[in-house]
């Protein structure tokens, strides 16, 4: 068997936020992790969809994006997007 190659393997320290909240048609249940690893975006883990996605204040903006990661629609993204914008 031959030698891993690694391209990384570090141990950080990271902040954990557990949140749940009601929105018109779902519920959302996340997981968002805070760590110096991601250039001050934050890993947001839907622990129900699971699926997740790096995002920052940036990626907020970014027509479809959420719908895209989380296979949300219009309506339910920009309620998981007002939500995101008050923690980025």
């Amino acid at each position: 068997m031959s030698e891993r190659f690694f391209l990384y393997d570090d141990t950080v320290n990271a902040k954990t936020r557990f949140v749940s909240f009601m929105g018109e048609n779902q519920r959302f249940d996340l997981a968002i992790i805070q760590t110096d690893r991601y250039y001050g975006k934050q890993l947001v883990l839907d622990i129900q969809g699971n699926r997740f996605a790096i995002i920052g204040s940036d990626d907020l903006k970014e027509p479809g994006y959420l719908e895209h990661a989380f296979k949300l629609n219009e309506e339910d993204a920009e309620e998981l997007r007002d939500f995101l914008y008050q923690l980025v």
